[in-house]
Formats: C-alpha cells, structure tokens, sequence
C-alpha cells in the first residue's frame, strides 16, 4: 500500500508520458506486423506462405531428415533465447534488490530518482524480458508439436490424410513462429526501455530507435526484398483495377 501511495509523487509527467509512448509503441508494432496492409506486407507475413510451401514439399520429400534437421534447428533458437531471458530474469531480480549501486551510478551522472523509482523502472524491462521468456517457450512447445504432426504425415503422397496433417503442421509452424517474433519484439523493447534509467527522453528516444528498427526489418529490409522477389504482385482491390476493354491513355 505504501509503495502505490509513493508511486504518483515518484513519476513525473515525462515519466509517464515515456511509459504510455512505449507500452503504445510495443503494441502498436506487433499489431501492425501481424496484420499489414494488402500491399504492404511484413516479412513475418510473407513467410507464412513458405512454411506452407515448406509443407506440400516435405509430403513427397524421400527421406524427410532434411525437414527434420530444419525443425530442430528452429527449436534450438527458441531454447538459446528463452535462456538467455531466464539468465536476464535473474540479473534484475538482484538489481531491484540492491538498487544501491545503480543509486551511486545516478548520483554521479546527476541523475534523479528515489528506490521506488528505480524499481519501477527496472520493472518495466523485466515485464518485457518474462514477456519474451513465456513467448519463447511456448514457442518451442509448439514447434514440438509441429515436429509430432509432421510424423504424423503418411508417407504415402496419395494418402487422403496427408495433405490435411501436412497443413495441419504448416499451421501449427507459423503459429510458433508467430510466438517467436513477439518474443523478440519483446527482446527490441526491453532493451529500448532500459533508456529510462537515463530519464523519459532517453526513454523516448529509446523508443523511437526500437520502432524504426523493427519496421524497417519487416518492410523495409534487404531480406525483404529477397523474399518478393519470387512472389507476385500485390492483388489490387476490385475498385482500383481498370477495366479489361479500358481505352489505352492519349499520347502526349
């Protein structure tokens, strides 16, 4: 009760117009991401067509160990971040123990906060890193359970179940990946937010750093391009097309 009777003489008006910004900008991003627009779409969209594709080509791939060293590959990653958020866990737990020494760091950079406040914002960027950590594993859960259907899969092309496990696989991959992503999105954020340590507009332009580099990754990266580039065009909405017996525009 003390502590959320301190916490509105310890937050400024900066303070918490940073924290809106950056909860905001976390949500915002991630939103966008997984639902651009028809035009515009994120890496983490395009490449749910692959890993379907990835699918319908592991139905007649003779052996499928190839399939198999890739899945685990992917389940490697999703257990080296989810430790690694364990390890970060543990080290701001100790922080918001002893915040004695982030004070003494503070009074030399003349910096302003009291213990609440260094908890809090210590806090934040543990919410972000548990976020990425929960994220990650169950992410790894699921590409377990993608491993599972996918050897489920009859080896026979012409089973009349083996397309509907084949997708059934492909589904449960990009929900996994879809997990993923978020977590490292969290990841971006957790480390944007630690700015606060140096006051809101570090915090802020924190932020906006983390933003840019998290769009330009899904719609504006070299990777990005790579992936269009066997891909059609985007369909255009039925309003926006000419019709087919359209005179062709005058000569200048």
């Amino acid at each position: 009760m003390d502590l959320l009777l301190s916490l509105p003489a310890s937050i400024s008006a900066a303070d918490l117009s940073a924290i809106v910004l950056l909860f905001a900008v976390w949500f915002g991003i991630g939103w966008f991401t997984e639902r651009p627009p028809a035009g515009k779409p994120s890496v983490s969209v395009l490449m749910t067509r692959f890993r379907r594709e990835w699918m319908v080509h592991f139905i007649t791939r003779d052996p499928r160990i190839f399939d198999g060293n890739i899945l685990a590959s992917l389940r490697e990653g999703t257990a080296f971040f989810a430790s690694a958020c364990m390890i970060a866990t543990g080290g701001i737990l100790a922080l918001i123990g002893n915040t004695d020494q982030l004070q003494g760091l503070a009074r030399e950079l003349a910096l302003e906060g009291g213990d609440i406040l260094w908890e809090l914002k210590l806090l934040v960027t543990m919410f972000f890193v548990v976020n990425a950590f929960l994220k990650f594993v169950w992410a790894h859960r699921l590409f377990g359970y993608c491993a599972i259907m996918m050897a489920a899969v009859p080896n026979d092309p012409l089973d009349p179940m083996t397309r509907d496990r084949a997708m059934q696989a492909a589904d449960l991959n990009i929900t996994a990946a879809r997990s993923f992503n978020a977590g490292l999105r969290s990841v971006y954020f957790a480390l944007g937010s630690l700015g606060w340590l140096a006051g809101p507009w570090v915090l802020m332009l924190g932020t906006a750093v983390v933003l840019f580099v998290t769009w330009r990754r899904e719609f504006a990266s070299t990777s990005r391009q790579v992936i269009m580039r066997s891909l059609p065009p985007p369909r255009l909405p039925d309003h926006a097309r000419l019709p087919a017996s359209a005179p062709p525009p005058p000569q200048p």
